[in-house]
């Protein structure tokens, strides 16, 4: 089955911040960014979102340009990066951040959520997903398509880059 998973639009913060759960608003481009994205999507079945409103939003443009419901899902929440949250990665204490390079999967040195927690929230998300009609949508963030990609069997998904309002699609479950 097929999954598409869309990457919310920009957000309005200072480039370089470190944010993951906290509810960000949108940069003034969302209007036509939300416009050509609605216009060059497949066709899909339905429309799932984190229920962060940078998600929301673009979800629901798709879901009226399109005659869609959209279902809220919490598993599909950025990562929580604890008290990393709104403060510029630049200034993350170095020996925070080579605690998580160095145990990547289990690291919690911000006092949020492990790599492996995201991860097994997504596959628990994307298992849920292909219970449902597909092809589907899901409106996402960066990290929860990381993990995704990663457990596809994509090599370099954690370290895969996927630009505001772009979206990759994935054969789920993974073959």
């Amino acid at each position: 089955m097929s999954v598409i998973l869309l990457r919310h639009t920009k957000p309005d913060v200072i480039e370089g911040t470190c944010y993951g759960r906290t509810d960000l608003g949108l940069a003034e481009c969302f209007d036509d960014t939300a416009i050509r994205i609605a216009a060059e999507l497949p066709r899909v079945e339905r429309i799932l979102s984190s229920p962060l409103s940078r998600c929301q939003r673009l979800a629901r443009a798709i879901a009226e340009a399109r005659g869609l419901p959209v279902e809220t899902d919490t598993r599909f929440v950025e990562m929580d990066f604890g008290r990393w949250e709104g403060i510029a990665w630049s200034e993350i204490p170095r020996p925070e951040i080579d605690a998580w390079r160095d145990d990547f999967l289990d690291a919690r040195p911000h006092g949020g959520e492990s790599v492996r927690d995201l991860r097994e929230r997504t596959r628990a998300g994307l298992d849920a997903v292909a219970e449902g009609p597909v092809p589907a949508l899901v409106v996402t963030h960066a990290g929860v398509i990381k993990a995704a990609l990663a457990l596809s069997g994509q090599a370099d998904g954690w370290d895969a880059q996927t630009e505001f309002g772009h979206w990759r699609r994935l054969a789920w479950p993974a073959p």
